[in-house]
């Protein structure tokens, strides 16, 4: 079995000296292989082609056959590290506690303890605005609202 250690190393090797960043790598016992990318900047196809790519120059498919899937870590996932969340100050967010508390507002703080989320409420006229502030510890999962 291909160990997820020589992944994540071979990740961090490739990634070196960008504003890439690997979010989550996972090797199932059946050598299938998922790592998600993130950047400070973006994410193109092409760099997911390259770090595909660099790994598989590294592995040798007739000691051991392995499936590989490199994608960028997309609107629809989770935030997972407080880089992403560092990042994404600005945007609109749902977050998910661990007693299922659902609040949704506009990130406005983050570093690598916690983040703040503004949360704007109109009831009859009157506008509310609250700040909530979490741990990372405190949390189940924080997505991305897409508002068009």
């Amino acid at each position: 079995m291909i160990s997820e250690q020589l992944i994540k190393d071979l990740t961090t090797q490739h990634l070196a000296g960008s504003d890439r960043f690997a979010v989550s790598i996972a090797v199932r016992s059946d050598n299938r292989i998922r790592i998600f990318i993130d950047s400070d900047t973006h994410v193109l196809i092409e760099h997911c082609i390259e770090l595909s790519k660099f790994i598989e120059s590294q592995l040798d498919r007739d000691a051991e056959d392995f499936e590989l899937n490199v994608s960028s870590s997309g609107l629809d996932q989770p935030y997972k590290l407080s880089r992403q969340y560092i990042k994404n100050i600005g945007r609109n967010v749902s977050v998910l506690q661990k007693d299922n508390n659902k609040i949704e507002g506009i990130l406005i703080a983050a570093d690598e303890q916690g983040f703040s989320v503004k949360e704007i409420t109109k009831v009859k006229k009157v506008i509310t605005e609250t700040t909530h502030n979490f741990l990372y510890s405190d949390i189940k999962e924080t997505k991305e609202i897409i508002t068009i």
